[in-house]
């Protein structure tokens, strides 16, 4: 009876020892389930806020790209503009010069009105179809401006020519290889092809 007493009492020691080694066990198990949630928690808050973080630093690219490509049309607008209203006042001032076309030429002159010299002529249509003051002989004249080449020429720039020794012609080009100047007593004011005479100088008086 005792033997039987003393298996039955180490059955149950041996139970409820089970019970508490599976208790601790589920427990440990709880646990680590929860401290996973917690990391991968973690993870997804770190993975969201870098996200936020790549987000705000694309919008400051494109902020930054928006600006530069208003700030390159503007600088472009402004570029045309510029160019526009000098291809303007070249017109005007070759419309003006070619009001004179027909007028006589006169050695010294100064007015086409009256009369006038080439270096005459060109003083008096810039300064007055441009507001371009030039000096009074064509020597001086070709001492002004910008050199440019044959290629580059626009309406309003002037060319000079050489008797072989020194400049002693100008006239200015109108366009379509032609040019407008005060060439001699005998044809007045007129329009020739540009290179009637081998031009030894070039120049733009605009910009």
């Amino acid at each position: 009876m005792k033997k039987i007493l003393l298996y039955m009492m180490t059955v149950t020691m041996l139970t409820m020892s089970v019970g508490a080694k599976e208790s601790i066990i589920s427990y440990a198990q709880m646990s680590n389930m929860a401290t996973a949630d917690s990391e991968d928690g973690n993870q997804t808050d770190v993975k969201a806020c870098g996200e936020e973080k790549e987000e705000v630093s694309k919008a400051g690219e494109n902020d930054e790209s928006a600006e530069t490509i208003t700030d390159n049309a503007e600088e472009l607008s402004g570029t045309v503009r510029e160019e526009n209203e000098e291809r303007r006042e070249r017109e005007q001032l070759v419309n003006y010069a070619l009001q004179f076309v027909g007028g006589s030429y006169r050695q010294g002159g100064n007015d086409p009105h009256t009369g006038v010299d080439c270096s005459g002529f060109i003083r008096y249509v810039m300064a007055n179809g441009a507001g371009i003051s030039m000096y009074r002989s064509s020597r001086e004249q070709a001492t002004q401006g910008v050199s440019i080449s044959a290629d580059q020429m626009q309406p309003g720039d002037l060319l000079f020519y050489s008797n072989g020794t020194r400049i002693n012609h100008v006239a200015m080009y109108i366009g379509d290889g032609r040019v407008v100047h005060a060439s001699t007593e005998e044809t007045g004011i007129k329009t020739s092809i540009w290179n009637y005479r081998t031009p030894v100088r070039i120049v733009s008086m605009f910009g």
